[in-house]
């Protein structure tokens, strides 16, 4: 193979490998809106009755959630939208770890009609806005 064609298979993958990423990030193609870490937290406080779904497995919320958060670990979301069904009106709250899968989340529950806010960051950019952080035993 010549090393044009390499260059070119090369630079087509960093290419979609960009273009993954982005889509995982919610950057490009996300029908639903992100918030920041401090933007969440100004809404929880100026509704408290806003839900908040985090999206992580249950040893991640042990470890640490925001207060009154509601578990629903990603894979396991679909299966559980029922217990959602109250919010179906109103924005949720969506956060993980990092903000990829919450990311993944806001994109099922955008599907089935609900109102996602994805915190980008997750709760770790959470943490760096202050948020008060409860651990379960």
């Amino acid at each position: 193979m010549s090393k044009k064609v390499l260059n070119l298979l090369y630079w087509g993958a960093m290419a979609l490998l960009l273009i993954w990423f982005a889509y995982t990030k919610g950057w490009i193609f996300a029908d639903f809106e992100s918030i920041s870490p401090k933007q969440a937290l100004e809404r929880i406080e100026k509704n408290p009755d806003t839900p908040i779904i985090d999206v992580r497995t249950p040893k991640e919320f042990q470890k640490g959630h925001l207060v009154d958060a509601t578990l629903i670990p990603l894979d396991r979301l679909e299966a559980n939208l029922n217990k959602l069904a109250a919010f179906k009106n109103q924005p949720i709250l969506v956060y993980c770890r990092s903000g990829s899968r919450s990311v993944e989340a806001s994109r099922i529950l955008k599907k089935h009609g609900f109102s996602p806010l994805n915190v980008k960051n997750g709760i770790i950019g959470l943490i760096g806005a202050h948020a008060t952080i409860v651990k379960t035993p």
